[in-house]
C-alpha cells in the first residue's frame, strides 16, 4: 500500500512540476515539442500513472476503510443501512453544488471588484457587499444542508 502512496506522490509531484514549465516556459517549451517527439507521450505516461494510482488505491485501500471487526462494529453503536447513508449523502450534495454554484460567482465578481478598486478606491465597500453575496450562495446550501440532516 505504502509503494502505490509513493508512486502516486512522485506522480503528483511530477504532474506540478510539468504544469510550472509548461506556464513559466510556455513559448520556450512549445518550441522544444516541435522539435522533440517524445514530450507529448511523456505527459500522457505521466498522466496515465498517476491516474491508474489513483485508482489503484481506491481499489485496494477500500477494503482497508471498510475493514471492521464485530467488536468494533458492535462498539460503534447501531449500523448504518444503505438507504441511511444515501440520505447522509444526499444532504450533503445542496452544500457541494452551491459551494460550487459561489465559487463559479465569485471569481468574476473578485476580478471586478479589484479593478473597480484599483479605478476608484472609494468603491471597495459596494465591491465587499457583492462578494459577500455570491458567498450567501455558500450558506444558503448550507443551511439547507443542515435542515434535511435534521430531517434524517
Amino acid at each position: 500500500m505504502y509503494w502505490l502512496v509513493g508512486l502516486m506522490s512522485l506522480a503528483l509531484v511530477g504532474l506540478i512540476a510539468t504544469g510550472l514549465a509548461l506556464e513559466l516556459g510556455a513559448a520556450r517549451v512549445v518550441r522544444l515539442a516541435r522539435r522533440r517527439r517524445w514530450l507529448k507521450p511523456a505527459l500522457a505516461t505521466q498522466l496515465l500513472v498517476f491516474v491508474s494510482a489513483h485508482v489503484g488505491l481506491l481499489v485496494l485501500g477500500v477494503g482497508e476503510a471498510f475493514a471492521q471487526t464485530t467488536e468494533a462494529a458492535s462498539a460503534g453503536g447501531a449500523e448504518i443501512s444503505i438507504g441511511m447513508g444515501l440520505a447522509i449523502l444526499g444532504a450533503g450534495i445542496p452544500t457541494g453544488l452551491s459551494t460550487i454554484g459561489a465559487g463559479i460567482a465569485v471569481g468574476p465578481i473578485g476580478a471586478a471588484s479589484l479593478a473597480a478598486i484599483t479605478e476608484k478606491p472609494e468603491s471597495l465597500g459596494r465591491t465587499l457587499i457583492y462578494l459577500g453575496l455570491a458567498e450567501g450562495i455558500a450558506i444558503y446550501g448550507l443551511v439547507i444542508s443542515i435542515l434535511l440532516l435534521n430531517r434524517i
